[in-house]
């Protein structure tokens, strides 16, 4: 196994790590689950920039690197449904769309294709991390303004819940447009499925 699909693995494994420190108490908790999310993205811009650079593109590669993201981008939203900062249903659209997309790219590799990420994609993928970032970020200040400065009050966590929700929708919307579009591009690949 090279060193961008052991990067890709270890997305995986750090997911574990981040729910660890999110669900544990106190402030440093929440800091190193903010610090564990930064590491995992940034493993996966690592691993794509290794596999390319070193010419080791393979499909396992091609197969987990998708599915490590959706495993760490899930995992955070679910986690934040738990703790009631955002809206089940929000989510529910996210994941939806996250399993046919990725059914269709395994019924692609099974005919020999690979599809490619497009830019819909891509900004989906941007809205959904900096979304993840802003309730991290949320929950770190919440945490350490109670516990150092005492300003926190109900009218400042209501404006930044809303400012939360507002973006949250701006992202179940690119995610729709994004696997509409996926799904519009590719259509011979799963109406055609049982071709072989």
């Amino acid at each position: 196994m090279n060193l961008a699909n052991k990067l890709t693995i270890s997305r995986i494994i750090l997911t574990f790590v981040f729910m660890f420190f999110l669900f544990s108490k106190g402030m440093l908790s929440k800091m190193l689950a903010l610090v564990v999310f930064i590491i995992a993205t940034w493993t996966d811009f690592l691993d794509g920039f290794l596999a390319k650079k070193r010419n080791e593109i393979t499909d396992f590669g091609r197969l987990m690197d998708p599915i490590a993201d959706k495993i760490l981008i899930i995992a955070a939203f679910l986690a934040f449904v738990e703790m009631k900062l955002i809206p089940a249903w929000i989510i529910v659209i996210i994941i939806f769309r996250e399993f046919i997309i990725t059914g269709l790219r395994l019924i692609a590799l099974v005919k020999g294709k690979v599809i490619e990420a497009e830019m819909a994609g891509k900004h989906k993928t941007v809205s959904q991390m900096l979304s993840i970032y802003m309730v991290l970020f949320f929950i770190v200040a919440r945490e350490y303004s109670a516990n150092r400065f005492g300003f926190w009050n109900e009218g400042l966590e209501y404006f930044l819940k809303n400012t939360i929700f507002y973006m949250m929708i701006l992202t179940a919307t690119l995610t729709l447009i994004s696997g509409v579009s996926c799904l519009v591009k590719n259509k011979n690949i799963f109406i055609n499925a049982k071709n072989k």
